[in-house]
């Protein structure tokens, strides 16, 4: 199949709804009562998460994502070339739900049968990193078998092959990965961002937004502070707050968004931003004289991942699945679609070698492909564990006014 670029409309990213509902906390304030009374809460020992594998028999699976977050074809949008190939090949049909719009309001939709051990419905499903790190500290997914994935043994990008939430990803497979970092309009400012504290200069007074979501923003502003964000302590995350509060005194935060800083540095009415990386890509196709800037001091890398629940009657289908789209030339019509970072580098070389330019100029996107200077200012966060979440949640609502 060709390799044509296609940008969608909606960034995927624009659906995210911050912190979450009330079916995410409900879920959350039953777990905590559990830990409360000293019972690990909900967690599911190793030897009960599998059912009895179907997939030999039944050659299907149901996989939950995000809107936006798969090739389409141009002409008719239902389809999907990359999933349509793989059930050609492997005779195995895809259930496809676009039904995550959100970390937590799919958390609290599936955790009930997860905590009381009950099938959820799902094979595979497709979530944040930091959320990640909850199901498998809940012990909510199999360990995959990488018996079953020799592509994702071969070409994951060895920056995400060993989060702290999942060393040596056991559990979880990047599905795409991308950058918080900064965005600006250069051409407006009329000078370069290249620190986080550049954010904070008088003539941005009032032109600045932070992302509202605390797992988003943190990261970022502690890097800001020289943090290795991989191994950040209780004292870093308050004093960025500390920090926060005294900008959001002075007036030089316009105010804390999800995804919708797009427009409002799309106006001009905000000419400095925490962004993804993603997003950007889109805005640059509109406006040339937007920039995203990974700071000196560092970004955060970050990753949405696949992962397969307790209890799924298709693991070997999954698991197929997960290693059809890693290879490099699935991985790269993936990428030149979603303009994330692809979590798959040789797909780099698949792209180049495209005859048709603009595919091959995506080769050579920093934000798809970061190079090796960009590559070294990366790093992911340690996640925010259970035990500090509701003090730090608390603190964080308490600046944006959540």
């Amino acid at each position: 199949m060709p390799l044509l670029p296609k940008t969608p409309p909606l960034s995927r990213r624009t659906l995210l709804r911050g912190l979450g509902g009330s079916a995410a906390l409900g879920a959350l304030g039953a777990l905590g009562t559990l830990a409360g009374c000293g019972v690990p809460a909900a967690y599911v020992a190793p030897g009960d998460r599998a059912a009895t594998d179907r997939s030999a028999a039944e050659h299907r699976l149901t996989w939950a994502n995000w809107p936006l977050y798969i090739d389409t074809d141009d002409e008719h949008p239902s389809r999907r070339p990359t999933l349509e190939a793989f059930e050609q090949e492997t005779g195995i049909s895809v259930e496809y739900v676009e039904e995550i719009n959100d970390n937590d309001e799919f958390f609290g939709k599936i955790s009930p049968s997860l905590m009381n051990h009950q099938p959820t419905d799902r094979d595979l499903i497709v979530i944040s990193d930091w959320m990640c790190g909850r199901f498998v500290r809940l012990g909510w997914v199999q360990e995959m078998d990488r018996s079953h994935q020799s592509n994702v043994t071969k070409y994951l990008d060895p920056l995400l092959r060993s989060p702290a939430f999942d060393p040596g990803r056991k559990f979880t497979v990047p599905w795409q990965s991308g950058i918080t970092g900064i965005a600006y309009n250069r051409r407006r400012l009329g000078r370069e961002i290249r620190h986080v504290s550049d954010l904070w200069v008088a003539d941005l007074k009032g032109r600045v937004t932070l992302l509202s979501g605390m797992d988003e923003a943190f990261a970022l502003l502690m890097q800001g502070n020289g943090v290795d964000i991989t191994d950040w302590k209780t004292d870093d995350f308050h004093l960025i707050c500390d920090q926060v509060e005294k900008q959001v005194a002075k007036g030089q935060i316009r105010r804390f968004t999800g995804n919708d800083y797009i427009k409002d540095l799309s106006s001009g009415d905000v000419l400095a931003c925490q962004a993804y990386s993603g997003d950007v890509i889109q805005l640059q196709a509109d406006d040339p004289d937007i920039e995203f800037v990974v700071p000196e001091e560092g970004a955060e890398l970050w990753a949405e991942s696949l992962m397969i629940p307790n209890l799924a009657r298709h693991k070997t289908n999954a698991e197929r699945l997960i290693d059809y789209y890693y290879r490099p030339e699935v991985a790269a019509e993936l990428a030149a679609w979603v303009n994330y970072v692809c979590p798959v580098p040789a797909a780099q070389d698949v792209l180049a070698s495209s005859d048709d330019e603009e595919t091959a100029a995506l080769a050579e996107d920093p934000l798809i492909f970061p190079d090796a200077a960009m590559r070294e200012r990366l790093a992911i966060a340690r996640d925010i564990a259970a035990g500090e979440r509701s003090e730090f949640a608390k603190r964080w609502n308490g600046i944006v006014g959540v």
